[in-house]
């Protein structure tokens, strides 16, 4: 398994957790199996959560002024998005206020 892939599980942990991968042998190395879900089954909403995901930070990559490069700002750009992403409800009830927003 790559450093990185063991630093994220060493992060996250592994409790209470399944993990969604491909049949490399390095995740059945460090994931036990019966947390491990190998297979295409959920690769549409997990690939569409990702260009979700990356079309929101497509400006983190942008030259200019409009978009900070401050880490702390790009983590709670990132932490907000992915709050309101994970809770369309709060999201509603928080843009109602909004002209022009549902």
């Amino acid at each position: 398994m790559t450093p990185h892939a063991k630093k994220l599980l060493d992060k996250i942990g592994l409790e209470g957790k399944t993990f969604v991968t491909d049949d490399w042998e390095g995740y059945h190395r460090l994931i036990p199996d019966d947390q491990l879900f190998t297979g295409k089954d959920l690769t549409v909403p997990i690939e569409q959560d990702n260009a979700t995901s990356a079309t929101f930070s497509h400006g983190f990559r942008r030259r200019t002024k409009v978009v900070s490069k401050v880490v702390e700002m790009v983590d709670l750009s990132l932490r907000i998005y992915h709050h309101f992403h994970d809770n369309l409800d709060a999201f509603a009830e928080k843009s109602c206020g909004f002209p022009g927003y549902l």
